[in-house]
């Protein structure tokens, strides 16, 4: 596996490179500073976490980095980055992948290599799946899962507490928790065929007047089918 530069980022050490810091950029350029501040921990936690697991040690860091700082593009407040018609991490990966198109080199950014960050992307908040694919997959999703359950319950504890509160210091939750519901309510009102079939749809049922899934559900439509 190919070793980079590396920098210390809230005492954890991550992978420098020019298409790293370009990432960082445009993901401040699109995403609110709660969504920023997010991605960060994410990625520094992601860091953490994989690197205390041997089966991962030996991942690509800087596919890792790129999917874990770009995963929510889907949440991006410019309009252009965001579809009528799609899931928001698919709207993320689509971005991300036109990212690595526009600002990788061919040499370095493979068909294979861009899939491995469009797929962390588009299955980050799918823990499942995520957990049976590549080590840049699940660090990614690992990373993005342990900024929502926090160091005691995030995968064996493997973040300490001391770790934590560093990389929270560098970025602050910043009231995080209404900020995502913000998010998530939002995608119910504006997309809500896209939220149906997962997580989202949890919040427009229980935050949006006049959100339902009912007759949509997979029950709903399997139940609807001929004998």
């Amino acid at each position: 596996m190919a070793t980079f530069p590396t920098q210390v980022l809230a005492g954890v050490t991550v992978p420098d490179t020019p298409l790293i810091t370009k990432a960082l950029a445009y993901a401040r350029e699109h995403v609110s500073h709660i969504t920023y501040n997010h991605v960060m921990r994410s990625w520094l936690c992601g860091q953490v976490i994989a690197n205390q697991i041997p089966h991962l040690k030996d991942r690509d860091v800087e596919a890792q980095a790129l999917g874990t700082i770009l995963h929510d593009l889907g949440w991006a407040e410019t309009p252009e980055l965001i579809s009528s018609d799609k899931r928001f991490e698919v709207d993320g990966a689509n971005a991300a992948r036109a990212f690595l198109a526009r600002e990788g080199t061919k040499e370095q950014w493979d068909k294979h290599r861009i899939q491995l960050v469009w797929d962390a992307i588009a299955l980050h908040t799918t823990t499942s799946i995520a957990a049976h694919k590549e080590a840049e997959v699940q660090a990614c999703m690992m990373g993005v899962m342990s900024d929502f359950l926090g160091p005691d319950q995030a995968f064996g504890s493997l973040i300490g507490r001391g770790v934590w509160e560093e990389i929270i210091k560098e970025y602050p939750r910043l009231g995080f928790k209404e900020g995502v519901k913000e998010v998530l309510c939002g995608l119910c009102k504006t997309k809500p065929e896209t939220t149906y079939d997962n997580f989202v749809a949890d919040f427009g049922e229980t935050f949006v007047d006049g959100y339902s899934r009912d007759g949509k559900r997979g029950l709903d439509l399997i139940m609807a089918t001929e004998a």
